[in-house]
Order: structure tokens, then C-alpha cells, then sequence
């Protein structure tokens, strides 16, 4: 015991060395753990930042394609709507007519203030777009397109001088064309209505589906005012549309499957007269 004292008294200065290293040892790992685990933890945080920002970007160039998917899912579910017997909220009501099929649209660009106005689809000859087909917004009839591109198509609105569109009452089934002055764009007319027609303000009127470009029953608008000069047997109706022509920004190209096959018919009997 005394040689243990003796030697603890004559080595003190060294074994005060050892447990100050041993202390500083100590220190020094506890220290590099605490910094490795901010480090770590800082790794971890600018990771998953990294991964967010990633996340953000590729939700951003996927918006388009969502926004696809979106419009497919509303064709697809207004097809289904179709199928149902109430059909009087949409611009459509063909039944459980399966003849006509819908490509949705982005209206890319629109004009309203001029005389002869068209619009501009997303949509081209690659979505078997033609000439000829009909167009309408989720709220009605827009117009007729016009002339088409790989991608893109161009719609003659019915906002167009030219435009002339079969249509009639819903409620009594009376035809007329339907045609546009350029005094206002919210209104349309419907001119060729025979006087003895029953028509009063409020009535809807729809296609009137003697054509292949629309199939019968596309919303178009109510009847907001009528005239009839003396000694004629037509009304003309002032008739408001149900699509507000100034903000369209969906639309939909109706394709009629059966178009073809009725314009070789009809054209071959021509032919023969």
C-alpha cells in the first residue's frame, strides 16, 4: 500500500497528464457527436428542401397534364350524363344517342367585337379534329369549326355574320336560323319563326339537329324579346345566349361518327337528280 502511495506521489505530474487527456478526449467526442448531428440534421433539412423544390417543379409541369386528365374525366362523365333521362341543366341532351363523341378544348384565344369573330382551340387535325364540327362550351353553342392545323383549329363563332345555325323552340319545335347583327354579343337571333308559332319571352332555344354538325337539343339561349313586321308570317326572336362569349376558356369539338356515311348519302343522291 505505502509502494502504491509512493508511486502515485512520484508519478502525479503523469497520471495528472492522463486523466486531463482522457478528459479532453472525452470532451472532444461528445463535441464532434454534437456537431455531426447538426451537420447531419442540417443535411437532412436542405435534403428535403431540395426534394420539396423538386416536388413543387415537377407539380408545375405536370398542371397541364393534370389539367388534360381533368378535361378527359368531364367528356367522359358528360357522355355518361348523357345516358340519363333529365337532361334539361346541359347544353346537351341527346339520350342514349351514342352517335356523337366530345374532344375537350383550351380556348387559346377569342374574339368578340368585330364583325366576323373567331376562335382559337388547342386542338388539330392529331385529335381528329375537321372541318364542320360542331363546338360548344359547358354552357352551350359556340360555333362551327372553320379551318384546322396539325394542333390547332379555328372555330367560326356564332358571333360571325356569316354564321348560320339551324335551331328551335324547345318547347314547341318550330325552326328558324339562327344568326348574329353585331349590335351585342350576349344576343343572338332567331329569324324565319312561322307567326303561328307559340313563342313568348323565356322560351329555350336549342339546336335544332337537322345537320351533322350538332345533334339535336345543344343549349343556345332564351328568348329575351320578339318583333314582327306587318303583313309577314315570320317572327324574329332577340335571344340571349346561355355561353357568355366573352370569357370562354373550355370548349368541347363534337365528332359525329356518322357524318361521313349521311354526306355520301345525301351527296350520291344529289347526284342523281
Amino acid at each position: 500500500m505505502q509502494r502504491i502511495i509512493f508511486f502515485l506521489i512520484r508519478n502525479k505530474n503523469f497520471l495528472l497528464f492522463l486523466l486531463l487527456f482522457g478528459l479532453s478526449l472525452l470532451l472532444t467526442a461528445n463535441s464532434r457527436s454534437y456537431q455531426g448531428n447538426r451537420i447531419g440534421s442540417s443535411a437532412n433539412a436542405f435534403s428535403g428542401g431540395l426534394f420539396s423544390i423538386s416536388s413543387t417543379v415537377r407539380s408545375y409541369f405536370q398542371l397541364s397534364k393534370e389539367n388534360q386528365a381533368l378535361q378527359e374525366e368531364n367528356t367522359r362523365l358528360r357522355l355518361m350524363l348523357n345516358q340519363e333521362e333529365d337532361l334539361d341543366s346541359l347544353p346537351v341532351a341527346v339520350g342514349l344517342d351514342t352517335t356523337y363523341s366530345y374532344i375537350p378544348a383550351r380556348v387559346i384565344n377569342n374574339h368578340y367585337n368585330r364583325s366576323r369573330n373567331y376562335v382559337t382551340l388547342n386542338v388539330g387535325d392529331r385529335d381528329s379534329v375537321k372541318i364542320d364540327m360542331g363546338v360548344i362550351s359547358p354552357k352551350g353553342v359556340v360555333g362551327i369549326i372553320s379551318a384546322t392545323s396539325n394542333g390547332y383549329s379555328s372555330v367560326q363563332s356564332v358571333l360571325n355574320i356569316s354564321s348560320q345555325i339551324n335551331a328551335k323552340l324547345q318547347k314547341s319545335g318550330h325552326f328558324g336560323t339562327l344568326v348574329w347583327d353585331t349590335r351585342d354579343p350576349n344576343l343572338v337571333q332567331l329569324i324565319e319563326i312561322p307567326r303561328l308559332a307559340p313563342v313568348s319571352v323565356g322560351d329555350t332555344i336549342v339546336t335544332g339537329g337537322r345537320s351533322t354538325i350538332f345533334p339535336e337539343g345543344i343549349m343556345i339561349g332564351v328568348v329575351e324579346g320578339l318583333q314582327r313586321e306587318e303583313r309577314e308570317d315570320f317572327y324574329d326572336l332577340q335571344v340571349r345566349l346561355f355561353s357568355d362569349m366573352t370569357s370562354l376558356s373550355v370548349a368541347y369539338v363534337i365528332q359525329n361518327r356518322d357524318a361521313e356515311e349521311i354526306e355520301n348519302l345525301e351527296e350520291s343522291v344529289d347526284n342523281e337528280e
